[in-house]
């Protein structure tokens, strides 16, 4: 089956000219640093969640030890969540031609025979097949939520959270193995180099004995997988920021359906239609705010709340599937002095319940120093103006560096000192 060059088992089956330990290890050296990158701002946004303060922020209560690096997440920086989540998206999406590429480059070692030369053998292609399951999984499940296509079982959440530490694992025991001969193969060989006979046997797999006639060099070819990454960068990047740089991003989502102009003017992804929310309810004659603390219950139509103090506070909303807008201008009661009005002078966590009846995060919790933040609201207008039923109306949750999902909108009911 070796010799059969018709058979991927054979060394003659892959005639590309291409493959090679430089290119190879070029990709390699790239991916080595993105993922990483990927893999550390997706610890960081899942943390954002505060997943081990209520079971209602955590999609994946089965974590055990995989929490470990959990942490009270901040309110300051305020664009904290927008540059870590737009960082890991558009990070990922623009990966995806050199993780392609890289993976073409390896597919010969999928096919060697014997599987295994060696303890070491077998564990580098142990790795190797988790890392390629893994990543396929893993940038598959990301595409796929940024575009809101959730056609895989189950949530998104812990899919690719486990998936992540599945695939990470894999790819860090696989960089154990080999950034040593990457870092050498990239110190001596150059792009046009043929490789020597006296190449180590799993380096030897990639080169093909008998290749076609080349049309590209390995530089060309390795400028046109740069110049796919550009492109998906340059169609994915402009979900991050307000104005022409939006329309850019043909490839990411706006924020579901077009906001319109004025005020309100700016992305959603969870309308009220969707929500469930009726107009009925939402009546100023009709709605009433619950809050309860510690002496006891208040229900405060939105004229009581208009009485009581107001502030106002310049906050972005950034979402997971990695869109953000800019700052928007807020106005209503800080969080904190809805806390004392039922008797927390010092601000303790809140439960907030909306009047939403379907759908994830319609509860959400909120640690104690995010309600005792003073840019944190409950926001009753937004940039001058009342909030429309797609933003929230009669009132949302506001708070720094939060994931939009827990800028609970349609709210209903605010419970201090409890987080369930």
């Amino acid at each position: 089956m070796r010799d059969d060059t018709r058979l991927p088992t054979s060394p003659g089956f892959w005639r590309s000219p291409l493959r090679g330990p430089w290119f190879t290890s070029v990709l390699g050296l790239v991916l080595l640093v993105g993922i990483t990158v990927l893999f550390v701002t997706g610890l960081v946004s899942y943390a954002a969640y505060n997943p081990d303060l209520s079971p209602v922020n955590d999609k994946t209560p089965d974590k055990g030890i995989l929490g470990f690096y959990l942490f009270s997440w901040p309110t300051d920086p305020h664009w904290l969540y927008r540059v870590d989540q737009g960082v890991h998206v558009t990070l990922g999406v623009t990966l995806i031609p050199v993780l392609l590429a890289k993976l073409w480059s390896v597919v010969p070692k999928l096919f060697t025979l014997p599987p295994a030369r060696s303890l070491a053998h077998a564990l580098e292609r142990i790795s190797l097949l988790l890392l390629v399951g893994g990543a396929l999984f893993e940038f598959t499940t990301g595409v796929l939520n940024v575009q809101l296509d959730y056609v895989f079982p189950g949530s998104f959440y812990p899919l690719h959270f486990y998936g992540a530490w599945v695939f990470f694992a894999a790819f860090v025991a696989h960089a154990v193995l080999k950034v040593p001969a990457a870092v050498r193969n990239l110190r001596r060989l150059r792009a046009e180099e043929p490789v020597s006979s006296q190449e180590s046997a799993p380096e030897q797999e990639l080169v093909s004995p008998t290749p076609d006639p080349a049309t590209v060099s390995r530089r060309g070819a390795l400028w046109f997988v740069g110049g796919g990454s550009l492109l998906l960068f340059a169609t994915t990047a402009g979900q991050s920021f307000d104005g022409p740089l939006r329309r850019t991003a043909l490839l990411a989502p706006h924020g579901g359906p077009d906001p319109g102009s004025g005020p309100n003017g700016f992305q959603i992804n969870k309308t009220a239609a969707y929500a469930g929310i009726t107009a009925p309810e939402t009546d100023e004659d009709a709605w009433r705010l619950v809050v309860t603390g510690r002496s006891g219950t208040l229900r405060l139509s939105r004229a009581q709340l208009r009485e009581l103090p107001l502030h106002s506070a310049a906050l972005p909303i950034a979402c997971v599937e990695g869109w953000s807008t800019s700052d928007q201008w807020w106005r209503g009661v800080r969080l904190r002095d809805l806390a004392a009005l039922v008797g927390h002078d010092d601000p303790p966590d809140v439960f907030v319940e909306s009047l939403q009846r379907r759908g994830a995060f319609r509860h959400a919790a909120l640690r104690a120093n995010q309600v005792a933040d003073p840019r944190s609201l409950l926001a009753l207008d937004v940039n001058g103006e009342s909030l429309t039923p797609d933003h929230g109306y009669p009132a949302r949750v506001i708070v720094p560096a939060a994931p939009g999902v827990l800028n609970t909108k349609w709210v209903a009911r605010m419970t201090f000192g409890e987080t369930r």
